[in-house]
């Protein structure tokens, strides 16, 4: 069997979340000298309140913004299925919380559970799902970032060497891809950490210019809102799991609190928590667009208003902070694929440009940020929240016998599991293709 730390390769933070805030300097954080996401503080431990804003800040992310157009394409009554994404995906994370105290001495971070469970191929698969998700996640950022910034200063245009116009989204996604690159390039992504913190902020201030567009300018009323729009529900499926997928950062979190016995109740505060800020943002965004609303409902503030600049401003802070944090780890598993020396820095600097560019250009190809989050949580999301703590549960206590109900209760959730995984995916497949 292969050496342990040989195929553990780079363990990302988690993905779509905020990082974590755990006691000492930069603990929990990934840094290019030390790539291992999920550092255990050597002293002390988290509070329960402490744990709580860590993993809220890690179920937080930037699904809030597509909440109201998760809404418009499946209906009023696709919040039901909202309900029973957030119940699930609650209980696929104390699946994770019973693997770990399966050997909590091997068991240090999702990776690792994927190892108790199915070896190094288990390591492998969950690594490589996580590594691609991350990548995703960076490039959604840099989307959300090109259509916030073009609504915020329309009509924005330079021209380049040879007559070529760089203009609009294409312009602010370039101008966002040069901002991160010199995060990239950083040894230390502490401050990162603090400033991306900013999320839980930024929701609340997005909560609130949708009170203020609803009461001030457009009202509560919109008649054209559906009850149901089965077409849609694979779109919505796929959002509403972006929204919970914080799973990747559970067991940093588990590890970190000093009393891990309460990790189920952190779960479920946080949960609910998330869940009735989502809701709040989908009720509130489709109410008042109803379904005329986009991708991201920031598009939809009327411009030139100050709530609309600062709700815009709020939001593109989180993902100019978090992309290093996300991509980081992507560099540095690249760097040990190639064998090139840790923390170098000419191969970080050639690496992390490469990554940021590759980003940047497929950012500035994908029609709707919408399709690309719903592919995410349909396929990536589900397979990290579903799929993998399902499996690796039911093949580590196997042999210690699992309750015949329990056994059931899991193999449902597998298939509604693999069903959204697979019309989730080809639908929003289907809906990025068919826009080019």
């Amino acid at each position: 069997m292969e050496d342990k730390n040989a195929c553990a390769a780079v363990l990302p933070v988690s993905t779509l979340t905020e990082p974590l805030l755990l006691p000492g300097k930069g603990a929990g954080l990934a840094t290019a000298d030390d790539p291992e996401a999920a550092q255990l503080p050597s002293y002390g431990g988290a509070s329960f309140s402490r744990t709580c804003l860590n993993l809220t800040n890690a179920v937080s992310g930037i699904g809030v913004l597509s909440m109201p157009y998760a809404v418009a394409q499946g209906g009023w009554l696709s919040l039901a299925l909202f309900a029973l994404v957030g119940a699930l995906c609650y209980y696929t994370g104390t699946l994770i919380e019973r693997c770990m105290r399966a050997d909590p001495a091997a068991v240090a971070s999702y990776p690792d559970i994927g190892e108790l469970a199915f070896g190094s191929a288990g390591r492998s698969a969950i690594a490589a799902f996580m590594y691609v998700e991350l990548y995703l996640v960076a490039i959604s950022f840099l989307v959300l970032e090109g259509d916030n910034l073009d609504k915020l200063f329309p009509g924005a245009r330079v021209e380049l060497l040879g007559g070529y116009n760089l203009q609009g989204k294409q312009l602010f996604i370039a101008l966002a891809a040069a901002v991160v690159l010199p995060t990239m390039w950083l040894k230390n992504l502490g401050v990162l950490a603090y400033v991306s913190a900013v999320g839980l902020v930024a929701s609340a201030v997005l909560t609130a210019s949708l009170v203020w567009a609803g009461v001030a300018e457009t009202g509560f009323h919109r008649n054209n809102t559906s009850a149901l729009n089965l077409s849609g529900l694979p779109t919505s499926l796929g959002l509403y799991f972006v929204c919970f997928t914080g799973h990747a950062v559970f067991p940093t979190i588990y590890s970190s609190m000093k009393n891990n016995k309460h990790f189920s109740r952190v779960l479920l505060i946080s949960s609910v928590l998330c869940s009735v800020n989502y809701g709040l943002t989908a009720v509130l965004g489709y109410m008042i667009y109803g379904d005329g609303v986009q991708s991201q409902v920031t598009l939809n503030l009327p411009s030139g208003k100050l709530y609309t600049k600062v709700a815009i401003l709020t939001t593109i802070i989180n993902p100019l902070a978090k992309y290093a944090l996300l991509a980081v780890p992507i560099t540095a598993a690249i760097e040990e694929k190639f064998s090139l020396p840790a923390g170098s820095g000419p191969a970080r600097v050639s690496i992390s440009t490469v990554v940021v560019v590759s980003t940047a250009v497929v950012a500035s190809t994908v029609p709707f940020f919408g399709y690309l989050m719903s592919f995410i949580g349909s396929f990536l999301s589900v397979m990290a929240t579903v799929i993998f703590p399902c499996l690796c549960f039911l093949k580590i206590y196997k042999a210690e016998g699992i309750r015949r109900i329990e056994i059931a209760v899991i193999t449902g959730i597998l298939m509604i599991g693999v069903f959204v995984a697979v019309t989730g995916t080809y639908t929003s497949l289907q809906q990025i293709i068919g826009t080019f």
